[in-house]
């Protein structure tokens, strides 16, 4: 059943919305409202915040946005989580990454960029990259190759080889993957969502079964000392195919969602190459990873991970219908429905 025919579709959580967010974008979309002058600037609006685009740099302003452990309700968590995103982002993106700006309003309510007024929020200030150099770019126009992504995999096995190791034990870690399965089958089986929730329900047997009885490659990972602080959202719109690759726009938010196997993060990436009809992606991905970490998951574990993601961004998919500013409904519902289809592709092979 769709969104749009389900009865329970309307009743939504909004995300906490001041008065003054309206005026904070307006001020931003004026081209005169940047320090350097900009021509014009182009606005996207996205589930948690606003990225305002000039000639020379991206201007990001996070939503006064509390939900499910995130949370930039007051401009206190805002400025906290602006400063997260600029050290953390730094660690893939050094020179992206710019600074944390203040905007401000004087006594006569006139606002500014890093102006001498009170500070009312925080921008994160990035030096604006051609789209046409990410990989989503590149696996649309068809010009990825194996040498693509031994590119990428060159900039990620070092920086996964001095992330800082998590001590964790297998059950801990069977624990964990067992909770990350049950968040989001919960979610997903929300009547207000209309998603089928016998096939949820299927998928999610799947994934834990499993962990039950194939944990043991879980827990040769964690024995490893694979269990490291990554970037948590290695989606193709995030890397940039610059020489060495430049990658933005990692979990800030939530430490926790940070924390994965390598081998988890490169499925994550290699499940929405496939999402965008790259499928041999996945093949170049691990080989260069292979050859360049000296390590060699199993197969199975793999398409496990790409399982668990696929059902994961499920549930991210179909949150987006609680806020009424990210696009038409059913574009949602159809997207959680292709990740749920993913996930059991997946399944099957294992």
């Amino acid at each position: 059943m769709s969104r749009l025919a389900c009865p329970e579709a309307g009743r939504r959580r909004r995300a906490i919305q001041p008065t003054s967010l309206a005026a904070e974008v307006a001020f931003l979309r004026k081209p005169e409202s940047y320090p350097e002058s900009a021509a014009r600037v182009d606005a996207i609006e996205t589930h948690m915040s606003w990225l305002f685009l000039t000639e020379r740099h991206a201007y990001k302003l996070k939503k006064p946005f509390r939900r499910n452990g995130i949370d930039y309700s007051t401009p206190a968590m805002r400025r906290l989580n602006c400063r997260r995103e600029l050290r953390l982002n730094r660690r893939l993106a050094e020179d992206v990454y710019l600074d944390v700006l203040a905007l401000t309003v004087d006594g006569a309510g006139r606002m500014a960029i890093a102006g001498k007024g009170r500070p009312i929020d925080w921008l994160v200030r990035m030096r604006r990259l051609p789209i046409a150099l990410t990989l989503e770019s590149g696996l649309q126009a068809g010009t990825v190759d194996a040498g693509t992504a031994r590119r990428i995999m060159s900039r990620l096995v070092p920086f996964f080889a001095s992330a800082p190791r998590i001590r964790v034990t297998p059950t801990a870690y069977r624990r964990r993957q067992a909770k990350l399965i049950s968040e989001a089958a919960v979610e997903l089986e929300r009547p207000e969502f209309c998603l089928a929730a016998t096939e949820i329900s299927s998928l999610s047997a799947l994934l834990d079964h499993f962990v039950a009885e194939r944990g043991e490659l879980l827990d040769a990972r964690v024995r490893a000392g694979y269990f490291v602080e990554g970037h948590g959202d290695l989606r193709p719109e995030h890397i940039y195919l610059t020489s060495p690759a430049t990658i933005i726009d990692c979990i800030e938010f939530d430490r926790d969602l940070r924390l994965h196997d390598p081998v988890e993060e490169l499925a994550f990436l290699a499940m929405e190459c496939d999402r965008s009809g790259r499928p041999e992606l996945d093949a170049w991905i691990f080989a260069a990873y292979r050859e360049l970490a000296g390590d060699d998951p199993p197969r199975a574990l793999i398409d496990y991970y790409k399982a668990l993601n696929a059902f994961r961004r499920a549930r991210i998919a179909i949150w987006h219908l609680e806020d009424p500013d990210t696009g038409p409904p059913q574009q949602w519902v159809i997207r959680a429905n292709d990740y749920l289809a993913r996930t059991r592709h997946y399944l099957r092979n294992l």
